[in-house]
């Protein structure tokens, strides 16, 4: 078991391990911001025995710099910042599009998604509990005006109720209508051909936006699943498993959005990325990430 350990012993044990502190307040100063363990996440690259985490004993390369890794961290903020811009335009769309097109195919069935012909019965059967009747949702102020103004509904309709459904609920749903030929309609109109790789598309969404929203480690990032050839491009090893294939399924959801939206965003990263002056910081880039254009 490990014990927490004071600003004083961490800087002290950074400088053992061979790493280079110039500005020891400083680097206090960042690891009370950042934090000791997310802060090595980003000086891990940096490390003898990369990407090796067997026998890890930490030690660094020659010449490695406490701001090296800083520079890392901030790049990294940097690209979610980016990211997330796009992940939650992406996000609204796709929450609106499977609320219209499938609201307008059941006219008739406003609260759709807890009928048994339009969702898969084991989703109907749990909604309440895993979504319509957690706090989030009791709690809204939507939800409150729509049960005080029409108290016989048990459910507000889909136009109300999606809206306030996370990312994941919004896979859940996708994922659980019953009728495949409304999940394909739903995919042709982002341009996927296939049902599973919709889905593959839309988990690769999933988890960037909510890595993004919770500050998770982007640059050496690995999917647990490789991305399937499709109309977002057959990318070869690593790019369909890292941060590379995630950018590119996130820039292929934006163009079919709005193409000026989708060059705005290739502007935009390719400025990011302009802006690394740090050669050590350039080199993980490269050989880590994926990025290759320096």
């Amino acid at each position: 078991m490990k014990y927490a350990t004071t600003l004083d012993e961490q800087v002290e044990k950074l400088k053992n391990r061979g790493l280079v502190i110039n500005d020891e307040e400083k680097a206090k100063e960042v690891l009370l911001d950042i934090g000791y363990y997310r802060f090595g996440a980003y000086l891990f690259p940096y490390e003898k025995k990369y990407p090796s985490k067997k026998n890890r004993d930490h030690i660094y390369k020659d010449g490695t710099n406490f701001l090296d890794a800083l520079d890392l961290y901030y790049f990294d903020c940097d690209l979610r910042r980016l990211l997330m811009k796009y992940l939650t335009r992406i996000e609204v769309n796709i929450r609106t599009y499977i609320t219209y097109h499938v609201s307008n195919l059941y006219k008739t069935k406003p609260c759709w998604f807890i009928t048994h012909s339009v969702m898969k019965p084991s989703y109907v059967n749990s909604f309440y509990t895993t979504v319509y009747g957690t706090k989030a949702f009791q709690d809204n102020p939507t939800i409150i005006e729509h049960h005080k103004k029409y108290p016989m509904d048990r459910y507000a309709p889909a136009w109300k109720t999606v809206e306030l459904m996370t990312i994941g609920n919004i896979q859940a749903l996708y994922n659980n209508l019953k009728k495949p030929d409304v999940q394909a309609d739903i995919a042709l109109h982002y341009g996927v051909a296939k049902i599973g790789i919709f889905q593959s598309y839309f988990e690769t969404i999933r988890k960037a936006r909510n890595m993004c929203a919770h500050g998770n480690v982007l640059f050496d990032t690995k999917l647990p699943q490789r991305l399937p050839h499709g109309p977002a491009g057959n990318l070869a090893q690593p790019n369909n498993s890292n941060i590379i294939g995630i950018i590119v399924v996130i820039q292929y959801f934006i163009k079919q959005i709005s193409v000026h939206r989708y060059q705005e965003m290739c502007d935009e990263l390719k400025d990011l990325l302009k802006k690394v002056e740090n050669e050590k910081v350039r080199e993980i880039l490269e050989k880590v990430s994926g990025f290759e254009t320096f």
